[in-house]
């Protein structure tokens, strides 16, 4: 007796290469879909921390430096909440006080802060900030700041002795920064030709042999 299932006919070619296109965008779509989860989930810390706004607004972009407070403090041509300028805080790095109305003007800060005129007053830069802390608790934007030669603003205050690392904060370049100090010290170079002990900053004045 034959059997009374339905017979399928088979597919042509034009139908299975649709067949196979609705497939592969099927895929793609669920792809795409996963990706923007990751994301959306990555930016709202599923994934152990989410990045401050600061990072989307400044982390590597580049912005005109439109005046320079002292040796670590600076003023980018970007909008930061009520005010027409972004002032940052160079991380890391800690020069002589030149503009404090509490403190007198202190050793080689205005050495340091010319330095940086001259480096970066309305030159071209790019920031870099640590995703999780980007502002001290004055609101100031800590960065990295990058010359328009590649040279990290940072880090050369500190090898040229202009400035000194400093140790109280912890940050991705602690220790090569700590590395250039020794380094400026060994040659005498800035303001340890000759800072004397009460002129470190507090934190040093009773950890930091100086050289003879």
């Amino acid at each position: 007796m034959k059997s009374r299932l339905p017979k399928f006919a088979k597919l042509t070619h034009r139908q299975r290469r649709v067949r196979y296109a609705v497939r592969k965008a099927a895929w793609a779509a669920v792809v795409v879909l996963a990706l923007g989860l990751l994301v959306y989930g990555d930016r709202r810390g599923l994934f152990g921390f989410a990045p401050k706004p600061d990072y989307q607004k400044y982390h590597l972009q580049t912005f005109q430096v439109c005046r320079v407070v002292d040796g670590d403090t600076i003023d980018l041509d970007i909008p930061d909440g009520g005010y027409s300028a972004t002032r940052v805080r160079l991380w890391g790095v800690d020069t002589p006080e030149t503009v404090d109305p509490s403190k007198p003007v202190q050793h080689f800060g205005p050495q340091a802060s010319d330095f940086v005129k001259r480096a970066a007053l309305d030159q071209t830069v790019r920031v870099e900030l640590e995703a999780t802390s980007t502002r001290d608790r004055h609101g100031r934007l800590l960065a990295y700041v990058f010359l328009p030669d590649g040279r990290m603003l940072n880090s050369v205050l500190v090898a040229e002795g202009y400035g000194y690392a400093d140790p109280r904060y912890e940050h991705r370049y602690k220790a090569s920064f700590e590395r250039l100090q020794r380094q400026a010290m060994e040659a005498r170079a800035g303001l340890w030709k000759d800072v004397r002990n009460e002129d470190l900053p507090y934190y040093y004045r009773e950890s930091l042999k100086l050289p003879q």
